[in-house]
């Protein structure tokens, strides 16, 4: 007599559960949280999330589009092919923050003006994209992370009612690579690592649009906004809020530990070493060896990123002009005492491959990283070197 009674109550109390998580009440509010960047190379660039607010029931959500697994199985080599799946997460928003202000990275929120339909239409979209059917999508840098994610979510549900000012938000138009490097200082390691893996395609011009896959110019751009009900335009922000401002990120500037520096020892240790096997009418082969060794290793890498992975940004890059893969095959031929006189030719088509890439430089073909600088010109010296040796 009782069980039944005690069924139904719980089969309505869950139902009354699920209703309540899938509607939202007529004053909740949903906002667009931007995060600034934060100490790591990964969290250079920001980061944004959805917020839905619904006090009358008891809801205070974050949805992430920026969160992987480090449990995904062969996790490192998904990494490195570009094939780790990201997914949406759900959290509660006083927990998706805690860990930000706890890194003393600013926070602001802008809360959108919407009419109930287009809350509700925002809100089961999101619901539905956090399903574990649908949560996971193949994450890229430049075209789909966890700010494109933000701006596709708003044009998918409110259409063209929606309008961006591109003046407003991107007055000035900036290639990929300068929109990166605009974050990060160029004497920095991170900075050198990404000028050296990614390719010529990020140095095309961005239009305002795709200028939205850092998290600060959606923030930018939500700023001037507007949308459009009844031939009755008005702005899509109706409130900005600063949640956390621990005021201004000192940024790490130690010379002499800096890429630029460390560079310009090594070169001037090899041009030292090449001026002095000059005076001695030699050839110092472990300097050789070394060189080919480490400029083979470094093109095959970056030759792996060109074609055997999904990285979209790492195609096309010109560094193997100077990181050249097949110096790896060749180190083992120079190292001989009496290496063959034909080698000479094999330098001489590396320098040609040096001077393409200053082509390639002063074209705008490609953008390569300052800090190689001082290494390219003592490889430069050096190659022209034992090709007169090898000549004698």
């Amino acid at each position: 007599m009782h069980k039944p009674l005690l069924t139904l109550i719980f089969l309505l109390s869950y139902f009354t559960a699920l209703t309540q998580i899938n509607t939202l009440a007529k004053d909740a509010e949903i906002s667009i949280i931007t995060i600034g960047p934060g100490k790591q190379l990964y969290d250079s660039f920001g980061h944004n999330a959805i917020r839905v607010s619904d006090p009358s029931n008891g809801k205070d959500l974050a949805f992430n589009y920026g969160t992987f697994d480090f449990n995904t199985p062969n996790f490192y080599i998904k990494f490195g092919q570009g094939k780790l799946p990201y997914a949406l997460s759900v959290s509660t928003y006083d927990g998706f923050l805690r860990n930000y202000i706890a890194e003393k990275r600013w926070i602001k929120q802008q809360k959108l003006d919407l009419t109930y339909g287009e809350k509700i239409a925002i809100f089961e979209f999101l619901l539905n994209n956090a399903q574990p059917s649908n949560r996971e999508y193949q994450y890229d840098f430049f075209l789909d992370n966890c700010a494109t994610r933000i701006r596709d979510v708003l044009a998918v549900n409110l259409g063209s009612k929606l309008s961006y000012q591109d003046k407003q938000y991107a007055p000035f138009l900036y290639s990929f690579r300068e929109l990166i490097q605009q974050r990060l200082h160029w004497n920095s390691w991170g900075s050198l690592g990404i000028d050296i893996a990614l390719g010529a395609v990020i140095d095309r011009t961005a239009n305002p649009w795709e200028h939205q896959f850092l998290p600060d110019y959606v923030f930018e751009s939500l700023k001037s906004a507007t949308i459009t009900r009844n031939n009755k335009t008005s702005a899509l922000i109706k409130k900005e809020t600063t949640i956390n401002n621990p005021g201004p990120r000192a940024r790490n500037t130690a010379f002499l530990l800096s890429p630029f520096f460390v560079f310009l020892v090594i070169a001037l240790g090899i041009v030292y070493r090449t001026l002095r096997d000059s005076k001695q009418q030699k050839r110092s082969r472990w300097l050789d060896t070394v060189l080919f060794f480490v400029t083979g290793i470094v093109g095959v890498l970056l030759l792996v990123l060109w074609l055997a992975t999904d990285h979209t940004a790492t195609i096309n890059n010109y560094n193997i002009l100077w990181a050249f893969p097949v110096n790896l095959i060749f180190c083992t031929l120079l190292s001989k005492k009496t290496p063959k006189k034909w080698l000479s030719r094999y330098l001489s088509f590396l320098i040609i491959l040096l001077i393409l890439l200053v082509v390639h430089w002063c074209t705008g073909v490609q953008v390569f990283a300052g800090a190689l600088l001082p290494l390219l010109i003592a490889l430069s010296i050096r190659y022209v070197y034992v090709i007169r040796y090898l000549k004698k």
